[in-house]
């Protein structure tokens, strides 16, 4: 472990503006001491520019918890040049929850930050009929991120909103276990529907890291 790393204390971590914003190569370390909160902080600090395929591949892969595998891991990926491959590669692996829940996250991430003229809007509107064909189906939390992408794809992929709305209602009520908590599941039409309303569709985030 390096010097950098163990001069680290709790005000690097907690204490306002992240004093070790910007320096990968010690996010990179944060990640692989397995502790979540040190992965989580891992995430915001990462540059998913300097990310490799097996550097990608192994954080999602060691992503046990969801707020890494669904929100870490996923904002690195989705802005490396990498996250589209990446994506795809985890959302095939349907029989390993946490993974596939890692590539539905990083292609809600990606279609968020990406212009839609870079966007490959026939491969997304072929992700819309599978989710609607193998949702119910598939494990817990992919559930959730499958549900999740309809939303994000409906609420930045202008191009494709129509099919995005469309999917959401035949999907209607998507039964998730949410554990001993007081998370809830969006419906994906009302979602939608509150997103047209307050005027939020097809506008792009510079981030999706929060």
């Amino acid at each position: 472990m390096s010097n950098s790393f163990q001069a680290l204390n709790l005000n690097n971590f907690f204490g306002g503006e992240p004093k070790i914003k910007g320096k990968h190569e010690l996010a990179c370390e944060l990640y692989e001491t397995g502790n979540y909160d040190a992965m989580y902080l891992a995430g915001l600090v990462a540059d998913g520019k300097q990310m490799s395929k097996k550097e990608l591949d192994d954080w999602a892969k060691s992503a046990a918890w969801v707020w890494i595998s669904e929100y870490a891991v996923p904002w690195v990926a989705s802005e490396s040049p990498h996250g589209r491959d990446m994506a795809m590669k985890w959302i095939k692996l349907r029989k390993k929850e946490s993974i596939a829940s890692c590539g539905w996250c990083t292609y809600s991430s990606l279609v968020a930050i990406t212009p839609d003229e870079e966007l490959n809007l026939a491969e997304i509107k072929e992700l819309l009929r599978h989710v609607e064909k193998e949702i119910n189906a598939s494990a817990n939390r992919v559930r959730y991120t499958m549900n999740g992408f309809v939303i994000a794809v409906a609420a930045y992929v202008t191009p494709v909103l129509r099919q995005a709305k469309e999917t959401a209602k035949k999907l209607g009520k998507v039964d998730v276990d949410m554990g001993d908590t007081a998370c809830k599941v969006p419906l994906a039409s009302e979602y939608i529907e509150k997103l047209e309303k307050a005027g939020r569709v097809g506008k792009k985030r510079k981030t999706t890291r929060c």
